[in-house]
């Protein structure tokens, strides 16, 4: 019975070099070294099964890797040809608009019911934001996660009094 075979992987001295030296990196994405040892396993001719026993991989993987590395353009570099196809993930909930309103809303002066207070938080901001019809709905964690990325603190702003 004849026994299926995978096909060789081309490697080039330059590529493998750059694979072997992100192979010894210890702050290197794992994903990353376990592709790179793929290929360099592959170029030395190993197959698609001890390879995967090797390195405790799925068959499948190891495969995918292999196909994904020789049908890859020559002119990418070795890294660009191991990084991992992008995947879709959730479509955001808040429009850029939306955010940049909170952020506004977040600088203003903290008022609750015609009442002043003493400083924005979370959830006042949240309430504020639906009670303006910004949103319909919104988390306070999720208003805390947009000041946290616009490194805004409306909770630690002070006054101050310039005297000449």
């Amino acid at each position: 019975m004849p026994r299926c075979t995978a096909a060789p992987v081309d490697v080039s001295d330059k590529d493998a070099r750059v694979l072997q030296a992100l192979e010894r990196r210890h702050n290197a994405p794992q994903g990353l070294v376990k592709r790179a040892q793929i290929i360099l396993l592959a170029a030395r001719g190993v197959g698609v099964r001890a390879t995967a026993e090797r390195l405790g991989l799925g068959r499948a993987t190891v495969q995918r890797w292999r196909r994904r590395w020789s049908s890859a353009a020559a002119t990418e570099s070795a890294l660009e040809r191991l990084v991992d196809a992008p995947r879709p993930g959730t479509p955001p909930i808040f429009s850029p608009e939306q955010i940049c309103s909170i952020l506004a809303l977040a600088c203003e002066p903290p008022k609750r019911d015609g009442q002043e207070l003493t400083h924005w938080t979370h959830a006042d901001l949240a309430a504020e934001a639906i009670a303006r019809g910004i949103v319909e709905s919104i988390s306070p964690d999720s208003i805390g996660r947009f000041l946290r990325e616009a490194d805004l603190k409306p909770h630690r702003t002070r006054g101050w009094i310039n005297t000449p």
